[in-house]
């Protein structure tokens, strides 16, 4: 497992490709963002989703972090653009696919939550160019982790790659469903 303290990683260029390259071959995140830490993988990856749905005992639908807004653009029904001025934020907008299998290991729906954290960990998903699925590190059904200190043993044995910024003073993102015919408030 690599720990790398976020200072650290915003001053080494060579840890930035590390970790760009890591996300690139499916290793499994605990990372910051503007809200609590998340758990994350390449989401195009299969593998690394299995996986990490183990390690979280999770089978609902995840969500992603988006690389672009194109990227949404291209992959999503658009029914109310004026949310896009939200991101990057502490959301999730669930948006209906255009093509229903799209990542369909990530969300077996028709739709999957999009997110774009205000945080600079979001600037390697973005260089990447891959949706990074963005969940909370826990084991489903338990405290979401403010702290790496608070991260279950079972979760940190499993990841590859631990990216440290202290303690986070956030809470989960509210989540807006933008599927149907009216915007809709399903955690605030």
């Amino acid at each position: 497992m690599l720990l790398i303290r976020l200072e650290e990683l915003l001053k080494s260029i060579d840890l930035q490709k590390k970790v760009i390259q890591n996300i690139k071959k499916g290793s499994i995140f605990i990372y910051p963002t503007d809200t609590v830490y998340g758990l994350g993988c390449d989401a195009q990856i299969v593998r690394a989703v299995r996986k990490l749905r183990e390690l979280k005992r999770a089978e609902h639908p995840l969500s992603v972090i988006a690389p672009s807004i194109e990227w949404i653009k291209r992959n999503f029904e658009i029914k109310f653009p004026s949310y896009f001025k939200l991101l990057p934020g502490p959301y999730t907008l669930i948006l209906k696919k255009k093509d229903p299998d799209f990542l369909k290991w990530v969300s077996h729906t028709d739709s999957l939550g999009i997110r774009i954290p205000d945080h600079y960990f979001t600037v390697f998903v973005q260089r990447a160019r891959v949706p990074f699925v963005t969940t909370s590190v826990n084991v489903s059904g338990r405290p979401y982790a403010k702290d790496i200190h608070e991260v279950d043993q079972s979760i940190l044995k499993g990841v590859d790659v631990i990216i440290d910024a202290g303690r986070l003073e956030g809470k989960p993102s509210k989540i807006i469903d933008l599927t149907g015919s009216e915007p809709k408030v399903i955690r605030e």
